[in-house]
């Protein structure tokens, strides 16, 4: 009888094909839509999710304005940000947010589940959000998704 180790596969980024897809967010609510979004930037709709390298898809969001947020939340969520200055502490609600940026609730939320690191960011660098219907990736092809129930992404 031989022992030889079972090896695990490692996926490497080299290797892994990227897809861009688009996603609508019109109707949906913010945090669900953003957890969808994350999991499918990090890569863990794929069987060969591997935790430390970029192996996610490209996003393109549309109708970012018209996300739904729950109860109370327009007027009582805040955004924090501090310049690391002496009084430079900005608050803001979901509404004067909303007002400035409206795809910004939306790239806030999935910056804050994904990794706070390096890859983290490169993995946000592939979500591209617009207010509107109109995007200018269409010379990519993206493929128009849904998210089922349990974050399973579908082609429509």
């Amino acid at each position: 009888m031989s022992t030889v180790a079972q090896r695990s596969y490692v996926a490497l980024e080299a290797e892994l094909p990227g897809e861009w897809l688009l996603v609508d967010a019109r109707g949906q609510t913010l945090g669900r839509l953003a957890v969808n979004l994350a999991r499918v930037l990090r890569g863990k709709h794929r069987p060969s999710y591997t935790p430390h390298a970029l192996c996610g898809d490209q996003l393109v969001v549309v109708n970012a304005a018209e996300i739904i947020v729950t109860g109370d939340k327009r007027s009582a969520k805040i955004y924090d940000r501090y310049s690391g200055y002496p009084g430079g502490r900005r608050v803001r609600t979901y509404e004067e947010l909303v007002e400035r940026d409206p795809t910004a609730p939306l790239r806030e939320a999935v910056r804050g589940m994904l990794q706070h690191n390096s890859l983290g960011a490169r993995q946000l660098k592939r979500l591209r959000i617009y207010p509107g219907a109109e995007h200018p990736h269409q010379a990519q092809r993206p493929a128009a998704v849904e998210f089922g129930d349990h974050g399973e992404v579908i082609r429509r």
